[in-house]
């Protein structure tokens, strides 16, 4: 992709994820996640009203009345973009693939967190670390974040969301908002998801493509792996073959709710021909 053609996708890009961010989601995300980024600031009597899981155990233990700890609010978050470029993300069969709604996203999300003077970092990845932007300001940095989310290109095609969340982890020492942004078909990220969400608020984003829900009737059809890149002849017409897909793609999505969910992690599911803008704002109205 040439210079010009670049710049002017980025500047397409930032014109319609800005006006969502400006007029629908500034507002709703500082309301979503205002007051998660906490500091400790002091311990104090118990008063009426004051929320029992706030109560400091150990001072009360010390004084045989009760305490709370008391936080202040940081006015300054960081978000952590947390984007899967794996081969799986270039499938497409409506108007656009998967990785051009991720970008969308993505580029929304950013905007909406410049608007709450946030820092916002980027990692991209495949089965390995393929790029890591660390959190900054402003809005050269997140057309820096656009750019890398439309030109860059994965060095693999495979995907590994424990390596990923295993990076988070070790280089994000500070609470930060985190949005994994994927199509979550990947296995064994329980654990490292678990530990990464004891310090950070996580939201995993599933974008996904109707055609992946269930397999075709097309009779014998040559298919591409885009994660192995090996080609195989399916017999789509067979019964059992389907069944055994829509069984597999099934198990895979109820594996990511379900591992997120007792994670104490969010989710957001939408499709590549769904308006995200009703996901997001939905799940943030939620919170």
């Amino acid at each position: 992709m040439d210079t010009k053609e670049l710049i002017k996708k980025v500047r397409k890009i930032e014109i319609k994820t800005r006006r969502l961010s400006d007029h629908i989601f500034s507002g709703e995300y500082h309301t979503s996640f205002k007051g998660r980024g906490m500091t400790f600031s002091e311990v104090r009597q118990y008063q009426f009203g004051d929320d029992i899981r706030a109560i400091d155990w150990n001072v009360t233990a010390r004084y045989n009345e009760p305490y709370v700890k008391v936080f202040e609010e940081e006015r300054e978050l960081t978000m952590m973009l947390m984007v899967d470029i794996s081969g799986s993300e270039s499938f497409g069969t409506k108007n656009q693939l998967k990785k051009d709604v991720v970008t969308e996203i993505a580029a929304t999300l950013a905007f909406s967190a410049t608007q709450n003077n946030d820092k916002i970092g980027l990692m991209l990845f495949s089965d390995q670390i393929e790029l890591y932007i660390p959190p900054k300001k402003g809005r050269s940095h997140v057309l820096r974040i656009i750019r890398e989310l439309i030109e860059f290109e994965a060095k693999s095609n495979k995907t590994d969301l424990a390596q990923a969340l295993k990076f988070l982890s070790g280089t994000q020492k500070k609470k930060a908002i985190v949005f994994l942004i994927s199509d979550f078909m990947s296995e064994n990220y329980d654990q490292t998801l678990k530990i990464a969400s004891k310090k950070h608020d996580i939201t995993g984003i599933r974008v996904y493509d109707s055609r992946e829900e269930k397999m075709p009737n097309l009779g014998v059809v040559s298919m591409l792996d885009a994660e192995t890149g090996k080609t195989h002849l399916i017999n789509t017409g067979s019964k059992t073959t389907r069944l055994n897909y829509e069984k597999y793609y099934n198990e895979n999505v109820k594996y990511f709710k379900e591992t997120f969910s007792k994670s104490g992690a969010g989710v957001v599911n939408t499709r590549v021909d769904e308006s995200y803008v009703t996901k997001l704002l939905g799940y943030f109205k939620s919170r």
